[in-house]
């Protein structure tokens, strides 16, 4: 046999087809009708990474209703009645949603109201 002859049962060896593709590759561009279908564990991650990050302040017995107003103004640069009725949110339903967005920017948010003495956390948005 020549050296760059192969037999047929190496030409597949590991699941390799003659085509260069493995056996659990497909060359017709995928599922049914041509079209590729996603592994359903992938698609979830990924609908995992689409999903914001929102930042929630929760209420505490120590920060005056006020300064909590005050403090949405001058972090987030919301107006004061929308600073207002979020102050409310967090007395009467003992939370609120203040921010959303990157995780790096809603980290930097919890910062800051962490700094202004407010409790703060950070969680991927449901």
């Amino acid at each position: 046999m020549a050296p760059d002859e192969t037999s047929a049962h190496e030409a597949t060896f590991q699941g390799e087809r003659s085509d260069g593709r493995f056996h659990s590759e497909r060359s017709d561009g995928g599922g049914p009708g041509g079209a590729t279908v996603a592994d359903p564990e992938v698609a979830e991650n990924a609908a995992a990474l689409d999903r914001p990050w929102v930042t929630i302040v929760w209420d505490d017995p120590v920060n005056l209703m006020r300064y909590v107003t005050f403090v949405f103004q001058k972090v987030f640069g919301y107006s004061e009645s929308h600073a207002n009725q979020l102050m409310m949110q967090v007395h009467t339903e003992g939370k609120a949603v203040v921010s959303a967005g990157e995780r790096d920017k809603v980290e930097g948010d919890v910062r800051k109201l962490h700094a202004a003495g407010l409790w703060a956390t950070m969680q991927r948005d449901s």
